[in-house]
């Protein structure tokens, strides 16, 4: 989403960031686009579905940011491992919060970053 489209409300302040990241390079991207069914009940109605936070056209890829601290994100690695076993096709990584600290501070946002140290993760897992 490079064009002058406003950008879409975002879940947590990193998905923001991460945006504005994506928009300095010219790297074009789409906001949750796209919701996998992952497991159903007996009349085939979908329990559970996961929605990648963005979609990257020209990578084919798709990206999923947490800032979960490595304890709690049990669960969203079960998701992606479900994920991956439904749809082998398709292309999604995780990018855990030492990944976004890491790529915020080579891209100049030391002060976004030192939050991500503290105790400011988001603790509601997707």
């Amino acid at each position: 989403m490079t064009d002058s489209r406003p950008h879409p409300t975002f879940v947590h302040p990193i998905e923001a960031e991460f945006a504005r990241i994506l928009d300095y390079y010219h790297i074009k991207w789409e906001y949750e686009p796209h919701t996998f069914p992952l497991e159903w009940d007996e009349n085939g109605a979908i329990i559970e579905a996961f929605s990648p936070d963005f979609y990257l056209p020209e990578q084919d890829l798709y990206i999923e940011l947490t800032t979960l601290r490595p304890k709690l994100v049990t669960k969203k690695n079960r998701k992606l491992r479900r994920l991956k076993e439904l749809y082998p096709h398709v292309n999604i990584q995780l990018w855990k919060r030492s990944d976004i600290r890491d790529l915020m501070i080579k891209f100049g946002l030391d002060e976004e970053a030192a939050r991500l140290l503290g105790t400011e993760a988001q603790e509601s897992v997707n």
